[in-house]
């Protein structure tokens, strides 16, 4: 398992540079949204699979049990999805008032008159 979503990390990581490369500004957006998943990805595999009880300790007990799953990357990966959502909906918003400005999504069409 943890070599299957390896192989999607680098799989979701080389399809991020190659749409954030492209010049098409929705492609652009496209690769970010990519990107961070890519990294959530990368940070959930770093944190091992385990076949473990949650992180919780019973009641009467003093300490966890032997084996228990790191709660850790799970809240980094949750933090890292509400982070790239804002980036999304900002990059969407700028991407909406350029096109409006322009009317083109593509980089390449855009003249020095265009250009504010």
């Amino acid at each position: 398992m943890g070599l299957i979503l390896s192989i999607l990390t680098g799989v979701l990581y080389a399809a991020a540079i190659y749409l954030l490369l492209r010049r098409s500004i929705v492609k652009m957006i496209l690769g970010i949204i990519f990107l961070g998943n890519a990294t959530n990805v990368l940070v959930f595999v770093s944190g091992g699979l385990t076949k473990a009880s949650p992180a919780f300790i019973a009641e009467g007990q003093q300490v966890a049990a032997e084996h228990i799953a790191d709660p850790l990357p799970q809240a980094l990966i949750l933090t890292a999805i509400v982070i790239s959502f804002g980036i999304i909906a900002f990059s969407l918003a700028l991407m909406y008032r350029f096109y409006k400005i322009t009317g083109t999504d593509d980089l390449d069409d855009v003249t020095e008159e265009d250009e504010v």
